[in-house]
């Protein structure tokens, strides 16, 4: 069979003049006969692969490969899910009124979201058009969602240039999505309709979903970068002038010492605990939280460095705590520990660190043997005594969030703090400081008074409760703005529990 057609142009014909055309040169090929015109290369190349994987243009439908009960957890861990607001304010903001159904994928085809009107909806779970099924060229054959991934471009397909029949009364338009980190592709945006609402914009307007998506990724990106700056430069200031580079999971290198003196990226072997850079250094793999510190190894000569200790106490997770880059488990009452010492590098004695987390009713023996059992975990060397104090350089969140309110830089201090300090502790000195911490945060986002880091804070774990904040943005935000739908139904749920 030979498949060496070109199709019109678009805007040539009408939606319907340009269908029945297309169903001349679809039977034809199928016939092995010359087409009225040739189709257009990309449609021909792809009918090749899809026929070479055996895909029946008369009987197919798209494979199920995850199940509804999975889905949830493969959104959640999915990037895109991060601009799914997004993505649906631009395509399909009136449901009832769209006339496509919106549908993502993930990088092997998968179906993991799909939005639209209910009419269209329903025609859509006909031809399997739905969650959970693959759009592979080789699973479903021609089709805008297989082939942007494949081409790694927008597409539009439309009518019989789909290769199984089913689709022929469906026009579709798709565009990949890309880390702004790696470049690969994370997943494809595609619109599909009925034959009536092709039009050639339809791919200018899924590509500029896709930058937007993107450049929202990108954003993101660089506010995890900047969080892991911020809250890991203490390993590396920890180096005292030596070698040694803070690096994201991916390879990217975001700060080293010396300066201009590293590449961009990395690579860094799955497990490998050293890597040999291009210059011919080689260099120590230590993991971090959010990374990893590269260093130059150790000389028999040099003198011992202080240990790194990084805590993270803010969130509704886990206490966490890496030690030179080693994952420690903690519970909550060693954590409180850490916490009262961090806050006081100078040392406690047993009777004020018991004040600090018991109150008038605490006990300096009980005191002691809580220190030991975290001396135990941590080192002699890290956790001294007479008095109890942490030898080592400490790079702690919560202190990380201080020190950018006490520079004047709210959005940087929103962004250090993941929500409450050790939100199940009732030690005097953790209420104390978690008080400090979320009204300092609340007072410094008010007064700053920019509607962007408002919005921020309403988005928050500790300003999605605050009234006053969902006010003032209700009063600035535009009615074309896509967070006010969702801030004035917070607001509206505010006031009903008020």
């Amino acid at each position: 069979m030979t498949l060496g057609v070109l199709m019109t142009t678009q805007g040539a014909y009408d939606a319907a003049e340009r269908a029945h055309l297309l169903h001349q040169v679809f039977d034809a090929v199928l016939a092995g006969e010359p087409g009225p015109v040739p189709a257009r290369t990309l449609v021909s190349e792809s009918w090749l692969r899809s026929l070479a994987a055996h895909v029946d243009p008369e009987r197919r439908t798209p494979p199920v490969v995850v199940h509804d009960a999975e889905l949830p957890d493969l959104r959640e861990g999915h990037p895109l899910n991060a601009v799914m607001p997004l993505l649906h304010s631009t395509l399909v903001s009136n449901a009832d009124e769209a006339i496509h159904d919106m549908l993502d994928t993930d990088a092997d085809g998968t179906i993991l979201w799909r939005e639209g009107a209910a009419k269209l909806l329903h025609s859509a779970d006909e031809v399997g058009l739905s969650p959970g099924t693959r759009w592979t060229e080789d699973a479903i054959g021609t089709i805008a969602m297989g082939r942007t991934l494949a081409v790694d471009a927008p597409v539009l397909i439309h009518s019989a240039e789909h290769l199984v029949r089913t689709y022929h009364a469906w026009t579709c338009a798709a565009a990949p999505v890309h880390d702004p980190d790696t470049g690969n592709i994370l997943g494809a945006i595609d619109i599909s309709g009925p034959l009536h609402t092709v039009h050639p914009a339809m791919v200018q307007l899924v590509s500029a979903t896709a930058q937007l998506a993107e450049n929202q990724l990108r954003v993101r990106l660089a506010i995890a970068d900047e969080r892991l700056r911020v809250r890991n430069m203490p390993h590396l200031t920890s180096l005292r002038g030596g070698a040694g580079a803070l690096v994201t999971p991916t390879g990217r290198i975001v700060a080293g010492e010396p300066y201009g003196t590293w590449p961009e990226r990395v690579q860094l072997p799955a497990g490998a605990d050293r890597i040999r850079l291009a210059d011919g250094r080689e260099m120590v793999v230590e993991p971090l939280a959010e990374g990893y510190l590269l260093r130059a190894p150790h000389k028999a000569a040099a003198a011992p460095r202080r240990s790194a200790l990084s805590l993270r106490f803010l969130g509704h997770g886990t206490p966490g705590m890496l030690l030179d880059g080693r994952p420690i488990p903690l519970t909550l009452r060693p954590a409180e520990l850490l916490t009262a010492l961090a806050l006081h590098p100078d040392g406690l004695t047993a009777e004020r660190l018991a004040l600090q987390l018991y109150g008038d009713d605490g006990n300096p023996t009980t005191v002691r043997g809580e220190i030991l059992r975290l001396r135990s975990l941590i080192g002699s060397d890290v956790l001294r005594t007479r008095p109890y104090r942490l030898d080592a350089i400490v790079d702690a969140d919560f202190e990380a969030v201080r020190r950018a309110l006490r520079a004047g830089r709210p959005a940087d201090a929103l962004r250090a703090c993941p929500g409450p300090l050790l939100p199940p502790s009732d030690a005097p000195a953790i209420r104390e400081l978690r008080d400090e911490l979320e009204v300092s945060l609340r007072r410094a986002v008010l007064d700053a008074d920019e509607t962007d880091l408002l919005a921020a804070f309403a988005a928050h774990l500790l300003g999605r409760g605050d009234l006053e904040v969902h006010d003032r943005l209700v009063e600035r935000l535009s009615p074309g703005d896509p967070r006010r739908a969702e801030i004035e139904s917070r607001r509206t749920r505010l006031l009903t529990d008020a």
